[in-house]
C-alpha cells in the first residue's frame, strides 16, 4: 500500500519522528510487555529505519522490512555502522525471513489499520517464535486534537470502534497512550500537518490551532504468540 506521507515526503517525515512522543512512552509500554534485550526484533515497515538503531542498542539482532526502495536506502544509510542490523525489502504480506525466527515484531503507522490486514497478521504468526510478540502502533481516532483531525481528514475510513472491535476479535490487546507532538519550530508543524491531511483539512486545522504542541493518542496493540 503506497504511503502518501513517508514515501513521498519523508525529510518532513523524518520531522514528524522526532516531534512525536518525546517522552519514550511507546517504547515503555512496549518494554513492559516484552523486553527486546538479547533478542531478535523485526521492524516491518521501518521506513528510513529511525527506530532502529533504538532496537539495535540493546537487541541481539534487528531487521528492517521495507518496500519502498528509496526509503531503505535511507535506513541502511542510518544503521551502516551497526553491525547487528539487517535491511530486507518486502512487505507485511510477505515478510522475507523463515518461519518462526523472530521474537519481538514492532510495525508502527504501517500497513496494519483494522480490517483487511489479515494477510499481514497472518505473517506475523508465521514468522513469530512460540512466546513472541507482535506490537501494532496505530492512531487513536476516537479521541485527542489529532484523532480529531485525523476523522475530519478522512471521513471514509471504519469508525474507531470498528478497528477496536477488529483487533480484539483478532486476540489483541489494547494499551491506549497519550503521547503528543512537539515542534521545534510552527513551521514545522506545519509541514508536517500537510503531509498528513488532505489540502482543504489541513489549512483549516491549521486556521484554528496556534503553537507548536498538539495532543496525540495511539493505540498500542500487542499479542503473545
Amino acid at each position: 500500500m503506497p504511503s502518501p506521507n513517508i514515501w513521498r515526503h519523508p525529510a518532513t517525515y523524518e520531522i514528524e519522528n522526532r516531534a512525536v512522543d518525546r517522552d519514550g512512552r511507546i517504547e515503555d509500554a512496549m518494554a513492559a510487555v516484552a523486553p527486546w534485550e538479547g533478542r531478535t526484533v523485526l521492524d516491518l515497515g521501518c521506513g528510513t529505519g529511525f527506530h532502529l538503531p533504538r532496537f539495535a542498542a540493546t537487541a541481539s539482532r534487528v531487521v528492517g522490512v521495507e518496500p519502498h526502495p528509496a526509503l531503505l536506502s535511507l535506513a541502511r544509510r542510518r544503521t551502516r555502522r551497526l553491525a547487528n542490523v539487517e535491511l530486507l525489502p518486502g512487505t507485511a504480506q510477505a515478510v522475507p525471513l523463515p518461519d518462526a525466527s523472530v521474537d519481538v515484531a514492532h510495525a508502527r503507522w504501517a500497513y496494519f489499520f483494522g480490517p483487511g490486514c489479515e494477510p499481514g497478521l497472518a505473517e506475523l504468526a508465521r514468522v513469530l517464535r512460540r512466546g513472541g510478540t507482535a506490537f501494532v502502533i496505530d492512531n487513536d481516532a476516537s479521541r485527542s486534537t489529532f484523532g480529531h483531525w485525523f476523522r475530519r481528514g478522512f471521513p471514509h475510513l471504519p469508525e474507531p470502534a470498528t478497528v477496536e472491535r477488529f483487533w480484539a476479535q483478532q486476540g489483541w490487546t489494547r494499551v491506549p497512550l497519550d503521547v503528543g507532538w512537539s515542534f521545534s519550530s510552527r513551521a514545522d508543524l506545519e509541514q508536517v500537518v500537510r503531509i498528513e491531511l488532505p489540502a482543504s483539512v489541513a489549512e483549516q486545522v491549521l486556521a484554528e490551532h496556534e503553537g507548536t504542541e498538539v495532543d496525540y493518542a495511539v493505540n498500542l496493540w500487542w499479542r503473545r504468540y
